[in-house]
């Protein structure tokens, strides 16, 4: 063997972008399938789906319907997220979905006090 084939792997050799645009592909499929799994769990989409299914009696329809629902709304979200990360600043969007989150929360809180 010569010695390139006998050297062990060291950091040149394994931190290649490509490996790390495979990295990071993963980490971002990895924490967004988290955060929307854990974000569904018993909401009232998975509450409305489990109440049809006992309903309709047909429990591969229902979770036909409701896969092809989630993909659509998800593929909406992706493509204006796109497009407003086009128009837009990272920190600007960062900005106002916080100013959104707020309002959104202030109307809550005035919902619960005024009911």
């Amino acid at each position: 063997m010569t010695e390139i084939e006998t050297q062990s792997p060291t950091k040149e050799n394994t931190d290649h972008p490509q490996h790390k645009k495979q990295e990071s592909v993963w980490m971002v499929l990895g924490t967004t399938f988290i955060t929307i799994f854990l974000a569904e769990i018993g909401d009232k989409t998975q509450l409305s789906t489990l109440l049809m299914s006992a309903e309709s009696h047909a429990p591969w329809v229902v979770f036909l319907g409701s896969a092809v629902a989630l993909i659509t709304t998800s593929l909406l979200g992706v493509l204006l997220g796109g497009f407003i990360a086009s128009k837009l600043s990272p920190k600007t969007v960062e900005k106002s979905a916080g100013v959104i989150l707020l309002l959104i929360s202030l109307m809550l809180v005035w919902d619960v006090i005024q009911g």
